[in-house]
């Protein structure tokens, strides 16, 4: 995944910059960058963050960052920002999304008589680098965004810093937000929302889909219309990896979270003792699904994360598990003899899950019953790399649609169908597979509900296919 930040203001954009930059730590885990229009180029910097705080490793450089114009991100992957000499002048962009069409649109580059490509140290090339050059393809900014936005299969959210402002554009179809704040003499352009409050911003206006403006120190201009009706906004912003304080598009994180607990609360009958959580983004669903049945909220596990890294950080599934499972310190007085529920945002792969119930049960636990705040897992997102699964077939529903069929299903509406036998017989078969006394899984359409936009303008792809 990844997270951007971009300040324009009549003083110093420096310290904006570097904190609004760091509220998005919690959307990757690779590479940190910041760059500042000095006046005359760009003062920029690059940090590998995968083993240290962006602060930490922010913090000397903010002596030699001096200008009022900055942009910054979070990634990943690829380090950005990446700053450019064109026809349009001297900039710098970085951008949020999935090129899944990378290779083509790299083809026609060379075509067009773009000579090169640099690669990263993995040997592959960094999406920014072919959205630039996709700009970089018309006369202007605005048609060069636009010919980006339109040629790019996937997503892509994204800030140009020019030496005139910067263009702030959201993907076409509104996957990812983008969000405008502003304070006496500043404005900025950001992915959370949640950045505003301790920078003394207040929200101005959230970019439609595929819209296009320019921040300057003295305003907003609006350089693309957007189009409402393409909205497809990523759900899973507000069940799993936004920021509880942030919202999109109106909804609150925490709310939305809450409100679909309380759902899953209504609809179930197990007999618990205590309700409990998978930390952290599992926390707010679990009390709302607590507070709606009356059962006691509790912690029977303590995450630690002075030193622990997020567990999806390392490449190999063998460490993230054992990172996942070094985190979580249990609390036996709240778990021995315990019927215990646990609250996930969602379930993926079930390794770490099965490794995290085993914890329970050695700690004597009576039942480990889990519900997941989102519906089964069927399909592979090809929006947003959220996750680092390679293969659909790494998915927990995925693997149990295989030993149910015996081979790679063609009926993945069916297993996508809670009202239907496939459906009832995957989820039995995980949660046998994982060890959970019970499984269960959130509703589609309870889950709609709770964040509380028009259904069709929210992305379900991951759970049932449709686009």
């Amino acid at each position: 995944m990844g997270g951007l930040f971009g300040v324009v203001s009549k003083n110093s954009c420096v310290m904006d910059l570097y904190f609004g930059t760091d509220y998005h730590s919690h959307l990757g885990t690779s590479r940190g960058g910041m760059a500042v229009w000095t006046g005359n180029g760009f003062a920029r910097s690059i940090h590998n963050i995968e083993n240290i705080q962006f602060r930490s490793r922010f913090e000397v450089d903010l002596k030699d960052m001096k200008g009022n114009m900055g942009i910054g991100c979070i990634s990943d992957n690829e380090p950005q920002p990446l700053t450019v000499f064109s026809h349009l002048g001297y900039y710098a962009i970085t951008t949020v999304g999935r090129i899944n069409n990378i290779d083509q649109l790299v083809e026609k580059s060379f075509k067009k008589n773009l000579i090169h490509f640099l690669e990263m140290s993995r040997g592959e090339l960094n999406p920014t680098e072919v959205v630039a050059a996709l700009i970089d393809q018309e006369s202007t900014f605005k048609d060069g965004i636009r010919h980006a936005q339109e040629s790019i299969e996937g997503s892509c959210t994204m800030l140009v810093l020019s030496k005139e402002g910067i263009y702030a554009a959201r993907d076409l179809h509104g996957r990812t937000p983008l969000i405008i704040g502003e304070k006496e003499g500043a404005y900025c352009a950001t992915f959370e929302s949640c950045a505003f409050a301790n920078l003394g911003y207040r929200m101005k206006y959230e970019l439609g889909p595929g819209e296009i403006v320019l921040l300057t120190p003295d305003g907003i201009k609006q350089v693309s219309p957007p189009n409402r009706d393409k909205m497809k906004i990523c759900a899973f912003l507000w069940v799993y990896y936004g920021y509880p304080s942030s919202e999109y598009e109106g909804v609150n994180v925490e709310i939305m979270r809450n409100r679909n607990g309380a759902v899953m609360a209504r609809k179930d009958n197990v007999e618990v003792d205590l309700v409990a959580a998978i930390p952290d983004s599992g926390v707010a669903h679990a009390i709302g699904y607590a507070n709606e049945a009356k059962i006691p909220y509790g912690r029977p596990f303590i995450k630690y994360t002075p030193t622990w890294s997020r567990s999806f950080t390392p490449q190999s599934q063998k460490v993230r598990n054992l990172v996942a499972r070094m985190k979580l310190m249990p609390i036996n007085e709240l778990i021995k003899g315990k019927r215990l529920l646990f609250c996930d945002d969602s379930i993926v792969r079930g390794t770490q899950m099965r490794e995290t119930v085993e914890l329970l049960y050695k700690a004597d636990a009576k039942e480990a019953h889990i519900r997941s705040a989102c519906p089964p897992l069927v399909y592979g997102c090809k929006y947003l790399s959220f996750s680092r699964s390679r293969s659909e077939l790494d998915l927990a529903t995925r693997q149990a649609i295989k030993k149910l069929e015996g081979n790679e299903s063609t009926a993945l509406d069916e297993y996508s169908d809670p009202t239907t036998e496939r459906y009832h017989c995957m989820v039995e078969y995980i949660g046998k597979k994982l060890n959970f006394t019970s499984l269960k899984y959130q509703n589609i359409n309870d889950m709609l509900d709770a964040i509380g936009l028009p259904h069709d303008k929210i992305c379900t792809y991951c759970w049932n296919g449709k686009e």
